[in-house]
């Protein structure tokens, strides 16, 4: 392990990315302003080596997708990005480089997301490489989305594509039984689908259209399938959706024809990092129009109904089996 003491690591790698209200890393906490008539949101995520990403992934990629993953929170509450809190957990064999690399690319990031360190804390972690960050945000007064509003007869959105995250983390971990699809796929494709694991992409500019449309909103961090039911079960309710509406990049869709059983993991693989919302069917053309003008893709995926059991999602096969309709940590 390097020489530096933990306060010329701070300031060397994480002093330059602070905002005002960090004062300059030199205080024990940061002092945050929420502009008038907004009010601050929070969400906070934590990742493990070996858990939500390979300890050999790039650290200019661990560090944007720890960022991301919290600004996908915040943009699923209609909130904009204020700053974040970093605690970081370094393994034993830590290096100046690793931390040089890991460091630009967060500060890249947290520049153009416009959310600056505020703080935080880092520590020496013999387990391996932890990090968790807290995101703070803002939005207009009693203008935060929240996932209980759903109502009988709502259309269900969710933005981008499904499943390609999920598929992405298979083809990086590249066991002996995924060896058949993963042969069948172009350059392109397998570029796309370990992008998508490696660097979420948070939907910030689709705050607008949820707060005007949306009943209900949350990211989908842990799959389609269980994130949804979550949101419905909440207020009662279930769905029947069928797979060919939901989307699904062109990788995914090469993957899925060579072995169909993905389906499962599409659904329910997680990591996608999208928007799932509820939106009232007066309201659907001004929601699809104020997506479509921040270059978001949303797509309806079924409507709401009375019901306490699980959405099922079908093929021409009939239902989805699945052992678990989300990635579960225990």
């Amino acid at each position: 392990m390097p020489s530096l003491s933990e306060d010329e690591l701070i300031a060397r790698f994480f002093a330059p990315l602070a905002g005002s209200a960090g004062l300059g890393l030199a205080d024990d906490a940061a002092l945050l302003a929420m502009p008038p008539g907004h009010e601050l949101v929070l969400t906070t995520d934590m990742l493990a080596a070996g858990v939500h990403f390979f300890a050999d992934d790039p650290p200019g990629a661990i560090a944007r997708k720890a960022l991301r993953v919290n600004l996908s929170d915040l943009a699923a509450k209609g909130a904009a990005p204020s700053g974040f809190l970093l605690s970081l957990g370094l393994p034993q064999d830590w290096t100046e480089e690793w931390l040089a690399a890991f460091a630009a690319a967060l500060g890249e990031d947290a520049k153009a997301y416009a959310c600056p360190l505020l703080g935080g804390d880092t520590v020496r972690s013999p387990a391996g490489l932890t990090l968790s960050i807290t995101a703070l945000g803002a939005v207009p007064d009693g203008g935060m989305i929240r996932r209980t509003g759903v109502a009988e007869g709502d259309l269900l959105y969710v933005t981008g594509t499904i499943g390609d995250a999920a598929l992405g983390m298979r083809l990086h971990r590249g066991d002996e039984t995924d060896r058949v699809w993963i042969s069948c796929l172009d350059s392109a494709s397998r570029t796309h689908l370990r992008d998508r694991y490696l660097l979420p992409q948070p939907r910030l500019g689709l705050a607008e259209a949820l707060r005007s449309s949306a009943r209900a909103a949350m990211d989908i961090s842990d799959g389609l399938a269980g994130d949804l039911a979550k949101m419905l079960r909440l207020a009662g309710m279930t769905a029947d959706i069928g797979l060919g509406d939901v989307p699904l990049s062109d990788a995914a869709r090469q993957a899925l024809a060579q072995e169909p059983d993905l389906a499962a993991t599409i659904l329910s693989g997680g990591d996608d990092y999208e928007v799932l919302c509820a939106v009232p069917p007066a309201k659907a053309a001004a929601f699809e129009a104020l997506a479509g003008q921040a270059g978001i893709a949303a797509t309806a995926l079924g409507r709401a109904r009375r019901g306490d059991s699980p959405p099922i999602f079908r093929t021409g096969r009939g239902p989805v089996a699945f052992s678990a309709l989300s990635y579960q940590h225990f």
